[in-house]
C-alpha cells in the first residue's frame, strides 16, 4: 500500500544523509498520505545506504503498525504529533546536524541577520523549553513533539510561516508539504545554522534583520503577491 509515498519518503530519507545532515542512522523523514490515515516513516536503526521503499514502514496515524517487517522509527510519537497539531503539513524531517544541533544544544535561537533566513522564516528559528523530568521519564518522544507545539502557541509563531523548530539539547525537526520539502527546510536550517554561527565570531553584537527588509524577502517567497519563481510548469 502507499508505494508511491513509500518511494517518496526513502528517496528523502537518502536525501538527508547525502546533504550531510545526517551520519550513521542519526535521523529521519515521514510523509503522511492525502487522507491522513497513514504515516510512512524510515525504519528504526537502518543505514541509508541500505534502504529500500520496501523497508518504509507504514503506520495508523495512532502509531499502529499497519505494513512493513522492520520497526519504525522511535521518534514515531512526534511525528504523529506533529502531524496532528499541524494540520497543514505533509512530511516531517528529524535531524542532528552539526550546527543547528550545537544552537540547539546551547538552547539559543537562530536569529535572522540576513535575506537568506527571511527568504523561509518569518523570523527566528524557534527553539523549546528543555524538557522536565517527568516529561523525559513519561511518553518522552511525544513530549518533544508537544514542547514544539507549545513553543509556538507561547510565543504566537505560526508553524507555516516557520516551519521548522530546534528542540532544546536535541536537535532539529522541520516540515514542509511533502517529505522532500521537509527535507530541504532542515538544509536551510543548517546553513542558516552555520552563516550565524560565523555572524557571531565576526561581530558578536551583530543586529538582527531590519523589520522591513524581512517583510519584503519573505513576502516575495511566500506572500500573496509573491514573485520569486516561475509561473506554470518548467520544461
Amino acid at each position: 500500500m502507499l508505494e508511491q509515498l513509500k518511494k517518496e519518503v526513502c528517496e528523502a530519507n537518502v536525501l538527508l544523509s547525502k546533504s550531510d545532515l545526517a551520519v550513521l542512522t542519526w535521523g529521519n523523514v515521514s510523509g503522511i498520505d492525502p487522507t491522513r490515515k497513514y504515516i510512512v516513516i524510515k525504519p528504526s536503526g537502518v543505514p541509508y545506504a541500505l534502504l529500500t521503499p520496501e523497508d518504509m514502514v507504514v503506520c495508523s496515524v495512532l502509531g499502529r503498525v499497519v505494513e512493513g517487517r522492520l520497526a519504525p522509527s522511535v521518534d514515531l510519537p512526534t511525528h504523529m504529533v506533529l502531524y496532528e497539531r499541524f494540520p497543514e503539513i505533509s512530511g516531517v524531517c528529524h535531524t542532528h546536524s552539526v550546527f543547528a544541533t550545537a544552537f540547539a544544544q546551547a538552547k539559543k535561537e537562530i536569529v535572522p541577520f540576513g535575506t537568506t533566513q527571511a527568504d523561509s522564516f518569518y523570523g527566528n528559528i524557534p527553539c523549546t523549553e528543555p524538557l522536565s523530568e517527568n516529561e523525559i521519564r513519561h511518553d518522552y518522544t511525544a513530549n518533544t513533539g508537544l514542547s514544539i507545539v507549545k513553543r509556538f502557541k507561547d510565543k504566537d509563531v505560526d508553524y507555516r510561516n516557520s516551519p521548522g523548530c530546534l528542540v532544546a539539547n536535541h536537535g532539529v525537526f522541520a516540515w514542509g508539504d511533502s517529505a522532500k520539502r521537509s527535507v530541504e527546510t532542515a538544509i536551510i536550517i543548517e546553513q542558516c545554522a552555520k552563516m550565524n554561527f560565523v555572524t557571531l565570531q565576526l561581530d558578536p553584537d551583530a543586529q538582527r534583520i531590519s523589520q522591513c527588509l524581512l517583510d519584503e524577502h519573505f513576502a516575495r517567497k511566500h506572500g500573496p503577491n509573491k514573485t520569486y519563481g516561475q509561473k506554470g510548469d518548467i520544461k
